[in-house]
């Protein structure tokens, strides 16, 4: 049994998950936890990877921007760690956005890969 091991860029973690067939699960996944945030990004099944990055990118750029309450629900509901949070620099939104997205497809990730491998 493989133990997991968190991908250190969204490109190596969509590529893994494209590799185990379970990048269709990924995004059920994120559409699934966006939804109970009560903010749909509504990403289709064959949406590719950049694309897929792309918007979750912006989607959470918009949240911090002007929804920050709904944002901080989201990170609460996908179940990012605070420590990883808060250890971000956040002078810089785009920036931050982009690596909040990273958390938040690694949580992600990390719930479709144990509930296949278990």
């Amino acid at each position: 049994m493989s133990s997991f091991v968190a991908p250190i860029s969204t490109d190596t973690l969509l590529t893994e998950a494209a590799q185990e067939q379970l990048y269709e699960k990924l995004i059920e996944q994120i559409n699934k936890d966006f939804n109970l945030a009560n903010e749909p990004i509504d990403l289709t099944a064959n949406i590719s990877p950049a694309e897929l990055k792309a918007q979750l990118h912006e989607k959470i750029y918009r949240l911090i921007q002007y929804k920050f309450a709904e944002y901080l629900s989201l990170l609460y509901i996908v179940d990012v760690a605070e420590d990883q949070i808060k250890k971000l620099d956040g002078s810089d939104i785009m920036d931050l956005s982009e690596k909040v997205s990273f958390l938040i497809l690694k949580r992600e990730w990390m719930k479709v890969w144990f509930r296949n491998k278990y």
